[in-house]
């Protein structure tokens, strides 16, 4: 399938599920995540839910991180140049919902992308070598191009991988994981 024949499935399926359904979900993706061998780092950027596109709940992992004593790392998005500029999550900072529903910081201490060592990567589907398809801007594709060529990328599905993708970029960066409720896959 295309990419925009996935999006459309895919956007389908995530608005079918419950609340209760996606909470459960994203609790089995965070239980996931705790089993795999990522712990070791100091940055980790987050991706904040958009609860009005029924997002995975990233509440689950950044508890995980907070716990953990990590350093949580957001973005903010540039629709303009499809860029995104990041800050270090702290209890001072304030965040608020941009004009796509997208949670943001309004302030912060920046963190430069080459301190980010893993990255959390929503998605809406993804295929068994690691592609995937999010929701077509490229902010992703350009942030993950700009980290270092170490740092993990870990997408979070729902949903299981597709057989294929059929129409990959050469700039579309793939995922070193992806993890879902049930599995978790490694590329």
């Amino acid at each position: 399938m295309t990419k925009a024949e996935l999006r459309k499935t895919y956007k389908t399926l995530r608005n079918q599920l419950s609340e209760v359904q996606l909470e459960e979900l994203s609790l089995q993706i965070a239980n996931q995540l705790i089993q795999m061998p990522i712990w070791s780092y100091n940055f980790y950027h987050l991706f904040l839910s958009i609860t009005e596109h029924k997002e995975i709940n990233t509440d689950y992992i950044l508890n995980i991180l907070s716990g953990k004593d990590k350093h949580i790392v957001i973005s903010k998005s540039d629709f303009t140049l499809r860029t995104m500029s990041h800050y270090l999550l702290t209890d001072g900072t304030t965040l608020k919902k941009n004009k796509w529903n997208i949670p943001e910081p309004l302030d912060g201490i920046p963190i430069q992308t080459e301190q980010i060592e893993v990255v959390f990567v929503p998605l809406l589907a993804f295929d068994d070598s690691g592609n995937r398809v999010g929701y077509g801007k490229g902010f992703y594709d350009t942030f993950l191009n700009d980290c270092k060529p170490q740092t993990l990328k870990i997408g979070l599905s729902f949903f299981e991988s597709t057989d294929i993708i059929d129409d990959i970029f050469e700039n579309d960066v793939k995922l070193d994981y992806c993890v879902t409720p049930h599995n978790i896959y490694f590329f």
